[in-house]
């Protein structure tokens, strides 16, 4: 019996290593679609998987990846498999072995979870890791000899994974590899260097990148980082980028040109190569070929015993005991909450606030809503809220809104920015943009599904919630961008977040406000309060995480309209005592309704006073006057 290959081998800094290419390309190609789970044919078609495996061992690869990328639970649940985590990965590494034979290693593939981990989502580092060691527990039972974390995005993420690999077998190597744009960073700003110098402090014993770009921007960025470690690097790029032809997506990068590109690759610093995305095992044969006069065939043959680097932290960070964002710069000191705005000043002040919430304008022009903003701005009202389209209802953006009124009434906003409509960086670039035209104050929301609104078809991207963008907003008042990267100027803005007393889960709530105020939150304001005993519960209910809660009031105009808002807006909650005397009301006149609603409004505000410092009454259907009337400075002609 030969003697099996030992994983250490792969850890000798001068030796070259080639893994295999794309699974899911040569998945795709034999005719299974994109809709199917992948990770399920392991259990479900295993001769599909492992005659895959075998044309990579026949092209001349040294490391196969298990075919296991997406086989996490929470990738799983979707397709109603997550209960099968240990077998669908166990399987994928025994179907690799048995094609890998001695003289191959099997490389346990875990990709990211899918979701957004805390800073910038709600998913805790520790279920994070869980969820990774789950995987990877199942992967070293099938017999996996080394780990490969890829195609992460965010450095956070990919802690967790490698914390959890040293968990499940402290001896097994790691690898870790990032993805990166065209423009040579993470979608969370990070370059190569920064790649390369906070993988190495985390322990990986090899570092590198791999998919969503092709060779030539790869062998940019690992020149980039050889100069910031002395860990071996990889490189596993995309045979060029993916391009639309015949309703198909091809990647359209030779077996020649990749083969090219793997000797300069190796020449840059490059010692673990392989493909991803649009790479088969002709393009892995090429690369053989094409790297032989740099790396002797027989090289693997060396008997090498090379000892796993042990970090200090690392038993610290398993337990969240070290800080979170290695390498990245402290930032500057924020400037001071009062100072940021008007609003923000009579907050810390402790004076109670006044807000409006106003609608804005279906189209272009604005001429009505400025004419109410004006009339809130002359009664003394202290800002004007500006809804992100509530609802899902397309109207004028919230920000350019605000900037209107700001630039033609010279009251202040609160600015409504919600995580519904806009990836990551599209955020970063409103926020900055937003910050240099001197938007100060932000109610940040993660936002309604589109399904709520009259474009049920139009797509969400919840790239982040409300939590993450916190979080992003409460660092570029630190001066960083996601990243950790300065900024320069930092921006200055008190942020708001969203808040539901009578949330129907109100543990899950009280959780997601802690979680707000931790990220950076620094006010409040609540859906609309129409129960002043539950406002009450939550607001004792935060005492250990109390910042200023400003409560949301609406007057209601009709017992349809309370009807509606208890049934049909999510998060509000209308008790049947107040929909019973809206509907006493309604049933003598709309007169009669609209005066009882005005009433109901004006009492919740003075019950409120006690407890919250201030509020935001909202404008129904855009009618200004209706808000000034709970705030007494109009009176109703009706008699109640």
């Amino acid at each position: 019996m030969s003697e099996r290959r030992d994983p250490r081998e792969v850890l000798d800094p001068d030796r070259v290593v080639l893994f295999d290419g794309a699974m899911g390309t040569m998945l795709y190609a034999k005719g299974v679609f994109i809709n199917q789970c992948y990770d399920e044919l392991n259990l479900r078609t295993p001769d599909l998987v492992r005659d895959v495996h075998r044309a990579y061992v026949k092209a001349g690869a040294e490391v196969l990846e298990t075919n296991s990328f997406g086989a996490n639970r929470l990738k799983l649940a979707p397709y109603g498999l997550e209960a099968q985590v240990a077998e669908v990965n166990r399987r994928a590494a025994e179907l690799a072995r048995e094609a890998a034979g001695d003289h191959v290693l099997v490389a346990g593939a875990v990709g990211p979870l899918g979701v957004r981990i805390e800073p910038f989502g709600p998913t805790g580092r520790d279920e994070a890791r869980a969820l990774f060691r789950e995987q990877l527990q199942a992967l070293r039972e099938g017999g996996a000899d080394l780990f490969v974390l890829e195609t992460f995005s965010d450095l956070h993420e990919i802690e967790q994974a490698i914390l959890a690999a040293r968990e499940v077998d402290s001896s097994v190597p790691v690898i870790a590899q990032m993805t990166i744009g065209q423009d040579g960073i993470t979608a969370y700003g990070a370059t190569p260097e920064d790649i390369a110098r906070t993988l190495d402090a985390w322990g990986a014993d090899v570092i590198g990148l791999n998919c969503s770009v092709g060779p030539q921007t790869i062998l940019d960025a690992i020149e980039e980082m050889t100069p910031v470690t002395s860990r071996k690097l990889s490189a596993q790029p995309n045979a060029g980028m993916p391009r639309d032809v015949g309703g198909r997506t091809m990647y359209m990068a030779s077996p020649e040109y990749m083969a090219n590109y793997a000797r300069h690759l190796i020449q840059a610093g490059a010692k673990v190569i392989g493909g991803c995305c649009g790479t088969t095992p002709e393009h892995i044969k090429a690369i053989v070929e094409g790297i032989r006069p740099l790396v002797p065939r027989q090289q693997w043959r060396a008997s090498l015993r090379y000892q796993l680097p042990h970090t200090d932290d690392l038993a610290a960070r398993r337990d969240g005991g070290a800080p979170a964002d290695a390498g990245e710069a402290g930032g500057v000191e924020p400037v001071p909450f009062a100072q940021r705005s008007r609003w923000a000043g009579k907050i810390a002040r402790g004076e109670f606030v006044t807000s409006v919430e106003i609608v804005p304008p279906r189209g272009v022009d604005a001429t009505r809503m400025l004419e109410g903003v004006a009339a809130l701005a002359k009664a003394g009202v202290d800002a004007v809220n500006v809804p992100d389209g509530p609802r899902a209802q397309s109207r004028m953006g919230a920000l350019m809104t605000s900037l209107l009124i700001e630039q033609k009434i010279g009251i202040e906003t609160v600015t409504h920015y919600c995580c519904r409509d806009r990836n990551l960086l599209g955020m970063l670039s409103d926020l900055l943009g937003a910050s240099a035209m001197g938007l100060r104050n932000l109610l940040i929301i993660t936002g309604d599904p589109p399904k709520m609104g009259p474009y049920p078809d139009a797509t969400a991207v919840f790239d982040i919630d409300s939590i993450g963008l916190t979080n992003l907003v409460s660092r570029l008042n630190r001066g960083l961008d996601p990243g950790g990267h300065a900024i320069g100027t930092p921006t200055a803005f008190a942020i708001g977040v969203g808040v539901n007393p009578a949330a129907i889960d109100p543990a899950y709530e009280l959780r997601r406000f802690e979680w707000k105020v931790d990220a950076g939150a620094e006010f409040a304001i609540t859906q609309p309060v129409f129960d002043v005993g539950q406002l009450e519960r939550f607001v004792a209910s935060i005492e250990h995480v109390r910042i200023p809660v400003i409560a949301g009031i609406w007057p209601l105009v009709s017992a349809r309209n309370a009807e509606f808002l208890a049934n049909e807006v999510p998060g509000v909650v209308v008790p049947d005592t107040v929909i019973a005397r809206m509907r006493r009301a309604s049933e003598r006149s709309k007169e009669h309704a609209l005066a009882e609603g005005i009433a109901i409004a004006r009492e919740m505000l003075e019950r409120v006073r006690g407890a919250v410092q201030g509020v935001q009454v909202s404008a129904p259907f855009g009618r200004v006057e209706l808000a000034l009337d709970v705030f007494g400075d109009a009176r109703s002609t009706v008699a109640p």
